[in-house]
């Protein structure tokens, strides 16, 4: 069977009482974001219900009129509008067939098969058995209700709510914002909460965003609304169908009891099975390289699968330590691939930076927001779809900060509480320029730079109270960010009192489950997302296929973490496409030096935006706390990179909107 599948998409709808009052809305609404599908544009509206679908299509596969949306159901009942791809739609279509499922086949999309899939089985009994990446939005003309729709682990988003901004209450919802915006009912009221979660976080967590009133759809939750709902404008609880979780209890109560050599295999075999169904495109397809141990587990497995050179793409900085390049350079010469490297002045870089309160629609300040959509930018000259190593660090223990955490939490846990806050109170008697000299002083100190600074954030680590208080403390940029917003409260997250039960886990484990559920689907995966999308590139996350993901965390967690370094059974395996002397390096990250930008390239650009007169009058930030870090940091007493680009981000998108 011929494979015909919508790709990357943009969806968009609203609900009003008074349909006829806004008219060419969807329009507006599909037009703020046909940079996710610029090849078509489909619309379907239903009077009677007060009901309006719209979807942007870009046309990967199939360019026929068959895979067009919104697409109505054989039957009639369902119309769907979708963004995503279901990789398994061929075996579910099969599965359809041969139930005798009275279906009319138009076309070989996988929207077709999914919206029939629904009608057949059911929308819950339809998503568990679905597997790929996908929003949606589901009108049902039998039942008289909407159904939205996101993927387990949140690779596609999905924003919605209630807005009235004159006399009529409207219900909307998107893949971006700016498609909610369009709406002229949208009043956008800032939500102060939401800032002081992003200088925590450098992200707005779902279900939270910018603007009160609406929300992120949370991964693999479905929320239903009423037509009865729809027309008292109510808004019910969204219903959870796959919880990572549950996944990581399940997979650690049911540990796999076999050697480790057989684990390592059976592990290959699933990557290599993951790998080989997202490849599936008659479209240029490549993948991002930036010599990590994720990216380059990908990118080897794909080599191994395809008899022509893979495309690969990496983006190279002239600060040493801050590129990879060269590395993936060296990986792309022994896998052969067709490698493509572009290393970036800081100004090409720096260029990107007015576009970013556009790409990310509202405040999101992962420095590394720059690289990503450069290297989007440049795949995207050469293919339209990329397969990318994300989620590799929170399956298979990655991130320095579990390593970090377990090394000095193991050391504080002999230490006295009582004698661990005496001692963080002595370390800050000295102020950090006396830390300086100090080391400036003692040979073996003075290759330390900012010695002082180091010093004092070490003096707070000492307060932590256990290793959740430790991890925490390593996740946040602004430790108390509700001094700094004004008249905010920070809002209850899973990293808090909405914190969830992880029976069984270690500690070590429990931050790799809860970056999966906040870190992963809110920074990660909304930084790749935007970025690809601004630049009309899919990505696809080959980490990230559930079934993958339910039993990697049934491999022992000692075959993760081992000699104090995580990955361990995931090198083992790259290992045998890679020298090791390859790939045996420190975690880099994908980073850019914004310290050093504040303090020259970026200076003035920053000054501008951090302005007293102007942090007083937008009346956002206390000017006084922020102004003392900036000054801090142009002097260099201080690196308060992360917690300046929190505020700079906010201040550059309050500009532009």
């Amino acid at each position: 069977m011929d494979l015909k599948k919508n790709k990357m998409c943009g969806i968009t709808g609203f609900y009003s009482n008074s349909l006829s009052t806004y008219n060419n809305v969807i329009e507006k609404m599909n037009s703020a974001i046909s940079h996710r599908g610029p090849d078509t544009v489909g619309i379907w509206k239903d009077k009677n219900s007060g009901m309006v679908l719209g979807h942007q299509r870009l046309s990967i596969i199939d360019l026929s009129e068959a895979g067009n949306q919104p697409m109505k159901s054989s039957s009639g009942r369902y119309i769907l509008s979708y963004n995503g791809e279901v990789y398994n739609h061929l075996e579910i279509r099969k599965e359809l067939i041969e139930n005798n499922a009275n279906i009319r086949w138009q076309s070989n999309s996988d929207t077709e098969t999914l919206v029939e899939a629904i009608e057949f089985w059911g929308i819950e009994n339809a998503l568990k058995k679905i597997d790929g990446m996908f929003a949606f939005g589901l009108w049902d003309l039998k039942m008289r209700c909407l159904v939205l729709v996101r993927d387990r682990i949140g690779e596609k988003p999905l924003y919605y709510g209630w807005q009235r901004k004159t006399t009529d209450k409207v219900f909307l919802f998107g893949s971006e914002l700016k498609a909610l915006k369009a709406h002229p009912e949208f009043n956008g009221e800032i939500n102060r909460g939401a800032i002081a979660l992003q200088l925590r976080h450098n992200y707005i967590p779902a279900p939270y965003s910018i603007y009160r009133d609406i929300y992120k759809l949370l991964p693999g939750h479905f929320l239903v609304l009423t037509e009865s709902d729809l027309k008292e404008g109510l808004l019910t609880e969204p219903k959870c169908y796959w919880s990572s979780t549950e996944t990581a209890i399940n997979g650690n109560n049911n540990q796999l009891k076999y050697s480790k050599s057989d684990i390592q295999k059976e592990l290959e075999k699933r990557l290599v099975s993951s790998v080989r169904k997202q490849m599936i495109s008659d479209v240029p397809l490549g993948a991002f390289l930036s010599g990590g141990i994720d990216s380059s587990t990908i990118v080897s497995i794909m080599q191994s699968q395809s008899n022509q050179s893979i495309k690969t793409f990496t983006i190279g900085f002239n600060e040493n330590q801050y590129n990879e390049a060269k590395s993936a350079k060296k990986i792309a010469k022994h896998l052969n691939t067709d490698h493509t490297e572009l290393y970036v002045s800081s100004k090409k870089a720096i260029d990107v930076i007015p576009k970013l309160s556009n790409i990310y629609d509202e405040p999101f300040s992962d420095s590394s927001q720059i690289p990503t959509f450069l290297v989007s930018q440049l795949t995207k000259q050469s293919v339209k779809v990329a397969l990318s190593g994300d989620g590799g660090d929170e399956l298979f223990c990655g991130y320095n900060r579990y390593v970090i955490s377990k090394k000095y939490w193991t050391a504080l846990q002999l230490i006295p509480k009582l004698l661990r806050k005496s001692a963080s109170i002595a370390l800050q008697f000295l102020s950090i320029e006396d830390w300086n000299k100090i080391s400036k002083i003692l040979p073996n100190l003075s290759k330390y730079s900012n010695f002082g600074d180091k010093v004092h954030k070490g003096a707070n680590v000492l307060t932590a109270n256990n290793l959740f208080d430790l991890y925490y403390m390593l996740s946040s940029h602004w430790q108390n960010p509700t001094e700094v917003v004004i008249n905010s409260n920070e809002p209850e997250t899973f990293l808090t009192k909405n914190k969830p039960e992880l029976f069984g886990l270690d500690s070590q484990q429990q931050m790799m489950a809860l970056d999966f559920i906040t870190y992963l689907p809110n920074d990660i995966l909304v930084k790749i997302d935007r970025a690809a999308m601004a630049s009309s590139l899919e990505t696809r996350v080959p980490f990230l296929d559930h079934k993958l993901i339910e039993f990697v965390w049934k491999i022992p967690h000692s075959l993760k973490y081992r000699n104090g370094q995580g990955k361990w059974i995931l090198k083992e395996i790259l290992n045998q496409y890679v020298p090791r002397n390859l790939t045996d390096k420190p975690k880099m990250g994908f980073g850019v030096p914004i310290g050093a930008w504040l303090r020259e390239p970026l200076r003035d650009w920053a000054e501008n935006l951090l302005n007293q007169k102007k942090l007083q009058e937008e009346g956002y930030f206390n000017s006084e706390l922020v102004r003392k870090k900036w000054l801090e940091h142009l002097s260099g007493r201080r690196n308060w990179q992360y917690d300046l680009w929190n505020v700079l981000m906010f201040q550059s998108w309050i500009d532009n909107n």
